[in-house]
């Protein structure tokens, strides 16, 4: 069998769907070498790209400007139409951008549908005339796959697409999360970083989803109880400026008088993050709304306590082997922050839980369902 993959994303391995393409592929590759993969991408995107794919898989380059337009170009046109002319049996978009108008079976992946269920994501116009495009779209292709039993419920309500075609196929962390072997990790990354001793880490982005205003305001009650004993990393790329969708982080912590416990150490390297997530005492992750909340699971492979909350896919991901709160309840976020910093018997016991839980995923599984959908859509 032969598949056609959308590689829009090929050189882009710091987002979700880059890195949904460069886990998937080499999987699929493993698990099935008769499978013969090709990876259609614009030419532009090819110089920063990843060469180490596996001998079953082929990159088809295909001559593009960058851009908004260039890209509605290749979804819509450009690689439905490279597909057929390659012969192949499936074509797969592994994100929401599959054609209007497919040319072979497609499956497309669905990671989320923010834009249609949280209004703050709803964008310009053009963005609402893209996603009503996409939209579209999606129940034109054969199959769709989504992270998780929230998404694949909300695509079912906000698509209206019939439940045979939408299915569950839950992501992973990459292979590279895992416990520090080695206290000189810990220190290398602490170092480089200028982290504190003891620190709660956030890392995943400021968008207003993310829900910081809430966790800032939990800090109140752990500085409360805790003082200087443990800090708040928030690690990443602080908003440029303040405003109702990237509201500031270390303003609002200012207003609460804070801001001494706040860490800031910006961008993190990839390379980087297994260890910073095992040299945090805790991970703390308290978003409105996940597609699936992949920085949760990296965390736990890294065997680090987590506490989240209890909203869209998120218990999904961590069950009973997470603390899971109210995005809304500041003082119970607060609690197990708290507990975790202090209790020695309830860190290592939810370590523990959170690593044996992060094992039920793994690219190898995600990879043999995926491989099902282009079965039974090829047939």
């Amino acid at each position: 069998m032969k598949v056609a993959i959308n590689a829009w994303f090929i050189n882009r391995i710091n987002t979700g769907s880059g890195q949904y393409l460069r886990y998937l592929v080499p999987a699929l590759a493993k698990l099935d070498p008769a499978l013969e993969i090709v990876l259609v991408a614009p030419d532009f995107a090819l110089e920063n790209a990843p060469t180490d794919w596996g001998d079953s898989v082929t990159v088809h380059p295909v001559p593009l400007k960058p851009g908004n337009w260039g890209k509605l170009r290749f979804e819509q046109s450009l690689f439905p139409k490279t597909a057929k002319a390659i012969g192949a049996d499936v074509a797969h978009v592994p994100y929401w951008g599959s054609a209007l108008s497919p040319r072979v079976p497609t499956v497309v992946t669905v990671h989320d549908i923010i834009p249609r269920v949280l209004p703050e994501y709803h964008g310009s116009p053009a963005v609402r005339l893209y996603t009503s495009l996409v939209s579209a779209a999606a129940a034109n292709a054969d199959l769709i796959l989504a992270d998780s039993d929230a998404s694949r419920n909300d695509i079912l309500a906000h698509l209206h697409i019939p439940p045979e075609k939408v299915r569950t196929v839950h992501l992973a962390p990459a292979p590279q999360y895992q416990p520090a072997e080695t206290w000189a990790e810990i220190d290398a990354v602490t170092e480089k970083y200028n982290l504190p001793e003891v620190f709660a880490l956030y890392m995943g982005g400021f968008d207003v989803r993310k829900n910081l205003r809430a966790l800032l305001h939990a800090w109140t009650f752990v500085a409360t109880g805790l003082g200087e004993d443990v800090k708040l990393v928030l690690a990443g790329n602080l908003p440029a400026a303040d405003t109702d969708f990237f509201p500031d982080p270390l303003k609002l912590a200012r207003e609460l008088g804070i801001e001494q416990f706040i860490v800031t150490p910006g961008w993190i390297d990839e390379a980087d993050k297994p260890a910073l997530y095992s040299a945090a005492r805790l991970f703390v992750y308290p978003s409105r709304y996940e597609g699936f909340g992949l920085p949760v699971l990296e965390a736990m492979a890294c065997g680090t306590p987590v506490v989240t909350t209890n909203v869209s896919s998120l218990p999904e991901l961590t069950g009973a082997d997470a603390f899971q709160v109210d995005p809304d309840d500041t003082k119970h976020m607060a609690a197990p922050i708290i507990s975790l910093t202090i209790q020695e018997d309830t860190h290592n016991d939810m370590a523990n839980r959170a690593y044996r839980r992060a094992q039920e995923f793994s690219w190898q599984i995600t990879a043999r369902k995926t491989l099902q959908a282009y079965r039974d859509v090829a047939h």
